[in-house]
C-alpha cells in the first residue's frame, strides 16, 4: 500500500471534473463521490471504475525501447531512463541539424494539467526553438472558440456556472449528449424539467438526453448552420429579437439580417428534414419562456464549416439578447478533462500562455520576459494538429506524443497510421501501451491521475486542483519530469515542481483573456476552484461573463453574417447514406483507458453501428449482425445497432475504438482547422461473417 490518507481530488475523465475522494486500502484504492460543485455527490460509470486504472496489469512500469533500434518490428524491451531519453535526445540534435529546427514535433492532449500544457508549449518553442506543435483538443472544440473569440472577444465554454442551467426556463441543446457524456450534469437539467423547463435537442439521433426532451429535431447532419439561420429568420419575422439589447450591445445585427432573408421555414425544412411547425415551436419557446440557454457541442461543431455553425447559434442568442443575462446565455459544452485549460497555455499551434496570440508582438514580448529570452527567438504559428500530422515523415521527422492516442483519434486513421510508420523517430508517454506507442521507438510510462500535483480547469472555466493520493511506481515519472530532464539534455534547465510551473504560468498568463495571475493552489482549495479571469488575488474570480460588457475592443458582441454550405462530402450512388461520429456512456475518447476496465467493457465490449430498421431491411441486416461501413478512405466492420431513434439516412458509430476513424473525412474549417468528424458519405452492407 502506498499511502495511508484520504485525499480530495478530481475524476480523470471529462471536463465536469467531478469530485471524489481517494483512501488507500488493501488490495486495492477506495474511490468515493464527493459533494463539489459541478457534481454533488453523483459519478457517472467511468468514474466509479477510475481507480481501476490505478494497478491495472496493462500498467507501463519502465520506458521501452526497441531491441533493434530503428526497427519497429523489433519487439520492445525495458530499458533505463537515461537510455531511452538519450535515445531521444540524440534522434532530436540529429533531425534538427539535418533538417531544421520545425522537423522535430511535439502533440500534446486536453487530458494534460494546466501545469503539463503550458510546459509542454515552452519546451516545444524554448527548449526546440520548433513551431511545430499541436493537441487533440484541435480535434474537440477549436470552432466553437473560433467563433466564441471573434464574436464575444473570450472563449470559455460556460461563461455561468453550470449550476444556473438549472434556472434556465428553456434551454436548446445542440449537438450535445449529455445523458452519455457526462451523465452528472444531467441533475441540472433534471431539476430545470421539475421546475417546469422545457428542453429542446437538436441531433439527427434520438440520444437518451433527446429522449427526456420536449421537442427533439433530428436534422441532417450537416445543416445545423442552414437551421440556426432558419430560427432566427422567424424570431426576425415574429417580432421575437431584442432590438434595444441588438442595439445597445452588438454590431453586424443588419448584415446577419441580410444573410438569413432567404432562409424560409419551408426551405429550411426541405435542407435539414426539420418541420417548420417544430422550427416556430422552438423559436417561440426560446423568445418568451425565458431565461433561456443555447448550448452547443460537438454535434455542432466537427463539419468543415463549423465556426459558422457555432456563430450562426451565437447570433441567435445575441438576437434574443440572451447573453450576459441572468440563468440565460450561450455556452459550448467542452468534452476532455482539461478541455478547456489545455487550450489556453501553449499547447495550440498559433497560441501563448493566457490565450494570447503568437504572432502578437506584445504577447510575444511579455511571454518572452517570463522565460528569460529575446521574443525574436520564438518561433511563429505552426500548422494545425491535421496539417501537422499529414507532414510526418516529410518536414515533420521526429515527434513526441503526450496523452494522446492519434492512431485511433485522428481522422483518415489510416493515411495518418502509414504517416506515423514514416516517421525517423517517434517517443510516446502515456500509462498504456495504446495504439500510437504500439508504433513507436521509446515510449515513457507516465505517472496518472491519482499520482500527480497540478491544476485542471473545467468547462465553467472553475481553476481546480488535482491532488496527489499516491506514490507513482518506482520507475513511472511525471510528464513534468520527463519535460525537465529531456530540456536539461538539451541544454535548457526547467523545474520539474508542479507548483513551481503554475507560479510561472500565472505570470504568463497575466493581462492575457485567460488570466491567472490572481489564482493560487491555496485559493483553489479554500474556494472550491477559482473562475478565470482572475487578475489579482483579491480578485474574487469571475463566475459569469459579459454581465455588463465584452471583452473586445467596443465592449460589444461581433455579429458576423454566415451562410450555409453542403458538408465537404455528400451522399451519392456509391456512397448513399451519411456516417456521424460520437460518444457512447460507457467508453472515454479513443478507449486507452475505458477500455482496459472490465465492468465498462461488460456494458459494452464493442462498438455498434446504429442503424434505422428501414436501412437495415434495404441490405438485408439484422440486429447483432455484422456490418460493414465503407467511405472514400476505408472500411470499418461494426456489429449492427438497430434504432427507430436515428434518421433512415444516417449511421452512427462511436469513436472509442479503432475502425470509426478509418471512414471520416479529414477536410478542414477554414478558420478553426477542425476536422468534419461529423459528416461524411458512406457505403453499408451486410459483412459477409454475418453474425460471427
Amino acid at each position: 500500500m502506498r499511502g495511508v490518507t484520504a485525499t480530495d481530488t478530481h475524476c480523470p475523465y471529462c471536463a465536469l471534473q467531478c469530485g471524489m475522494t481517494l483512501t488507500p486500502e488493501i488490495p486495492r484504492v477506495r474511490l468515493e463521490p464527493r459533494d463539489f460543485p459541478v457534481n454533488r455527490g453523483g459519478l457517472c460509470a467511468k468514474g466509479f471504475t477510475a481507480a481501476d486504472l490505478l494497478d491495472h496489469r496493462d500498467r507501463l512500469l519502465h520506458p521501452l525501447v526497441r531491441k533493434v533500434p530503428g526497427d519497429r518490428t523489433s519487439p520492445f524491451r525495458e530499458a533505463t531512463w537515461d537510455e531511452a531519453l538519450s535515445q531521444t535526445e540524440e534522434q532530436i540534435r540529429t533531425a534538427q541539424e539535418r533538417h531544421g529546427r520545425n522537423s522535430v514535433g511535439v502533440f500534446g492532449g486536453g487530458g494534460l494539467t494546466n501545469e503539463k500544457a503550458y510546459a509542454l508549449g515552452k519546451f516545444a518553442r524554448v527548449t526546440l526553438k520548433s513551431a511545430s506543435i499541436d493537441y487533440n483538443g484541435r480535434f474537440c472544440m477549436s470552432s466553437a472558440a473560433t467563433a466564441a473569440n471573434r464574436t464575444l472577444g473570450v472563449d470559455r465554454g460556460l461563461p455561468f456556472p453550470l449550476e444556473d442551467v438549472a434556472h434556465a426556463k428553456t434551454v436548446l441543446l445542440v449537438g450535445a449528449n449529455p445523458a452519455d457524456a457526462m451523465p452528472p450534469s444531467m441533475q441540472y437539467l433534471d431539476t430545470g424539467r421539475e421546475n417546469g423547463a422545457r428542453h429542446i435537442v437538436i441531433d439527427p439521433r434520438r440520444t437518451n438526453t433527446a429522449a427526456g426532451a420536449h421537442l427533439h429535431l433530428q436534422p441532417l447532419p450537416g445543416t445545423d448552420l442552414a437551421l440556426a439561420n432558419g430560427l432566427l429568420h422567424i424570431a426576425i419575422r415574429e417580432g421575437h429579437i431584442d432590438e434595444a439589447y441588438i442595439r445597445d450591445r452588438t454590431t453586424g445585427f443588419d448584415a446577419v439580417k441580410n444573410a438569413t432573408n432567404s432562409y424560409w421555414p419551408d426551405r429550411v425544412e426541405r435542407m435539414t428534414g426539420v418541420p417548420e411547425n417544430r422550427l416556430r415551436e422552438t423559436v417561440r419557446l426560446l423568445a418568451t419562456q425565458g431565461p433561456a440557454m443555447i448550448l452547443t457541442a460537438r454535434g455542432a461543431e466537427q463539419h468543415s464549416n463549423g465556426t459558422d455553425t457555432a456563430q450562426a447559434y451565437l447570433n441567435l442568442a445575441l438576437a434574443l439578447g440572451l447573453v450576459g443575462r441572468p440563468f440565460s446565455g450561450y455556452g459550448t459544452i467542452t468534452g476532455q478533462g482539461n478541455g478547456q485549460g489545455g487550450r489556453e497555455h501553449g499547447q495550440k499551434a498559433d497560441q501563448l500562455p493566457g490565450y494570447r496570440k503568437l504572432d502578437d508582438p506584445e504577447a510575444r514580448k511579455h511571454v518572452a520576459k517570463v522565460w528569460g529570452i529575446d521574443p525574436d527567438e520564438l518561433p511563429g504559428p505552426g500548422q494545425s494538429a491535421y496539417e501537422m500530422l499529414d507532414q510526418l515523415g516529410g518536414k515533420v521527422r521526429v515527434l513526441m506524443v503526450l496523452a494522446s492516442n492519434i492512431a485511433v483519434s485522428a481522422p483518415n486513421s489510416n493515411r495518418i497510421l502509414e504517416k506515423l510508420k514514416s516517421l525517423d523517430f517517434l517517443v510516446v508517454s502515456d500509462i498504456f501501451a495504446s495504439e500510437t506507442a504500439e508504433l513507436a521507438d521509446v515510449v515513457l510510462p507516465t505517472a496518472q491521475w491519482a499520482e500527480e500535483e497540478g491544476t485542471m480547469t473545467n468547462l465553467e472555466g472553475r481553476v481546480i486542483r488535482r491532488k496527489r493520493a499516491l506514490a507513482p511506481p518506482p520507475e513511472v515519472r511525471t510528464d513534468l519530469e520527463m519535460l525537465a530532464d529531456l530540456s536539461r539534455r538539451l541544454g535548457r534547465a526547467e523545474s520539474s515542481d508542479p507548483r513551481t510551473v503554475f507560479e510561472e504560468l500565472r505570470r504568463a498568463s497575466a493581462g492575457g483573456i485567460a488570466d491567472y495571475a490572481g489564482i493560487t493552489y491555496e485559493r483553489i482549495e479554500k474556494e472550491n476552484g477559482v473562475f478565470w479571469p482572475c487578475p489579482a488575488e483579491d480578485h474574487p474570480g469571475t463566475p459569469r461573463l459579459f454581465a455588463d460588457n465584452f471583452p473586445t475592443k467596443d465592449g460589444r458582441a461581433a455579429m458576423r453574417a454566415v451562410i450555409h454550405r453542403d458538408p465537404a462530402e455528400m451522399p451519392d450512388r456509391t456512397f448513399p447514406y451519411v456516417l456521424t461520429t460520437g460518444r457512447n456512456m460507457q467508453q472515454y475518447q479513443s478507449g486507452n483507458q475505458t477500455r482496459r476496465v472490465k465492468a465498462l467493457n461488460v456494458a459494452l465490449p464493442e462498438p455498434r453501428a446504429e442503424i434505422h430498421p428501414d436501412l437495415a431491411r434495404r441490405h438485408g441486416i439484422n440486429d447483432g449482425d455484422l456490418v460493414e461501413l465503407r467511405s472514400r478512405r476505408g472500411v470499418a466492420v461494426l456489429r449492427a445497432r438497430l434504432s427507430d431513434g436515428i434518421r433512415p439516412d444516417t449511421v452512427f458509430a462511436p469513436f472509442h475504438w479503432p475502425g470509426a476513424n478509418a471512414l471520416t473525412n479529414p477536410a478542414l474549417d477554414p478558420h478553426s482547422r477542425m476536422p468534419a468528424f461529423k459528416a461524411c458519405a458512406v457505403a453499408i452492407s451486410r459483412h459477409e461473417r454475418g453474425t460471427d
